[in-house]
């Protein structure tokens, strides 16, 4: 098959299926007397294997370390390392999660902070930008002298 049938099949563009071609994410493919790319069933199954770990946000040297694996016939690295990369990727999701609640904290109490109309000055002034900036910087210090007094 060619590149167009190859990424049609596993969902992805032409340009994806070279660039990990280029990398030597993906073996090279044999080529016809035309110079056209000649792909196979295993070329299928290695790079939608491939793109389906990128999908997990495996990151791209280990995911197309266990392709290789898989691809060359080396199932049982690719069974052994695998669960291992899982755990990790999970842990780093976990403490992902955690940064975005305290994110998410972190906005919910500025969002709360401008919407108090009776503490917003005028945006142009002397000095400091705005009242709106000041919030986003003492936001990230702890908070603003106005807040703590009302707490």
């Amino acid at each position: 098959m060619r590149i167009g049938e190859l990424a049609q099949r596993v969902g992805v563009t032409t340009d994806t299926v070279r660039f990990y071609e280029r990398a030597g994410w993906l073996p090279r493919p044999a080529r016809r007397d035309n110079s056209y790319r000649e792909y196979d069933e295993a070329d299928v199954d290695h790079l939608r294997l491939l793109i389906d770990l990128r999908r997990l946000e495996m990151p791209l040297q280990e995911a197309a370390q266990v392709a290789a694996w898989c691809h060359s016939g080396h199932c049982a690295d690719a069974t052994a390392q695998l669960p291992g990369l899982i755990e990790r990727q999970r842990t780093q999701i976990a403490e992902r999660i955690e940064r975005l609640r305290a994110l998410d904290q972190r906005l919910a109490g500025l969002q709360a902070h401008l919407r108090a109309e009776s503490r917003l000055v005028p945006l142009v002034q002397l000095g400091a930008c705005c009242e709106a900036a000041s919030a986003v910087v003492a936001s990230s210090e702890g908070g603003c002298a106005c807040c703590a007094a009302a707490n």
